[in-house]
């Protein structure tokens, strides 16, 4: 896995974590005021991405998703979407046990 920090279309800064596949896995959910800040959270999500709790979802739409969460706060969200519920925790659980060893940042 490995971290991608750069600026959203908007033109606003956040963080991608992608696999080796080169799929996006997980997003920072939400935009920085810097990429300065942006590369703090990767970091931050980095480390402790093993103790977050992964909050697995259905969407609005039916589908099933994750979110982590560390001290009461959105820290990352599912890069998909995910037609069941085994497999967006399947999911959840590849990023938690594997972005500790995420290069990129």
């Amino acid at each position: 896995m490995y971290f991608s920090v750069g600026n959203t279309k908007g033109g606003q800064p956040s963080w991608w974590l992608y696999g080796n596949n080169h799929e996006m896995v997980a997003w920072a959910g939400e935009t920085f005021a810097s990429t300065y800040n942006a590369h703090r959270a990767a970091e931050a999500f980095r480390v402790g991405a093993r103790t977050a709790f992964y909050d697995i979802y259905e969407d609005a739409g039916g589908n099933w998703r994750w979110r982590a969460i560390r001290g009461g706060n959105y820290v990352a969200a599912s890069g998909e979407s995910f037609a069941s519920k085994h497999n967006a925790q399947r999911a959840a659980d590849n990023v938690r046990d594997n972005a500790g060893g995420a290069t990129g940042l």
